[in-house]
């Protein structure tokens, strides 16, 4: 069964907490996709995922499809029901859809703290995990770093 981890962003935008997170994901050698809702947000983290440590590379694209998708460690989607590159993680931004969330090990749920809509959006999501009975974890963002809170 899916891990579903929320991240509740209070300092840092999701521009610059994800790319720390999937550094960690990389490390590990997961591989992740990355499912948005539209355009803008990805094409953003995609150009912060190319500039936000200049002494490493992290290896990803953005919504490619076919062969090349499969090979891709991290992978940046609009699509809301297929997992192009066989990630392990999947990573929720903008409330994206994830009907196929059982096909992952973990998801990360990553919501702006200063956004109410986005905060309603995480509550309503975290209730519905939790009565499906999906493991459910939240972390707040602190100035430190992440504090597991529930």
């Amino acid at each position: 069964m899916t891990d579903v981890n929320f991240y509740h962003l209070q300092s840092d935008p999701l521009n610059r907490a994800l790319p720390r997170l999937l550094e960690k994901v990389y490390e590990r050698q997961l591989t992740a996709l990355i499912r948005g809702r539209t355009e803008d947000c990805l094409e953003e983290l995609d150009e912060c995922l190319w500039s936000f440590n200049p002494s490493s590379f992290m290896p990803h694209a953005f919504q490619q499809e076919g062969s090349e998708a499969v090979n891709q460690p991290i992978l940046l989607t609009l699509s809301s029901n297929q997992n192009l590159n066989n990630a392990k993680v999947l990573v929720l931004v903008e409330d994206a859809e994830a009907s196929d969330i059982g096909d992952f090990d973990r998801c990360l749920y990553m919501f702006d703290g200063k956004d109410e809509n986005a905060l309603a959006a995480a509550r309503t999501r975290w209730k519905l995990l939790k009565d499906q009975d999906v493991p459910v974890s939240y972390y707040q963002q602190t100035e430190t770093g992440w504090q597991k809170m529930a």
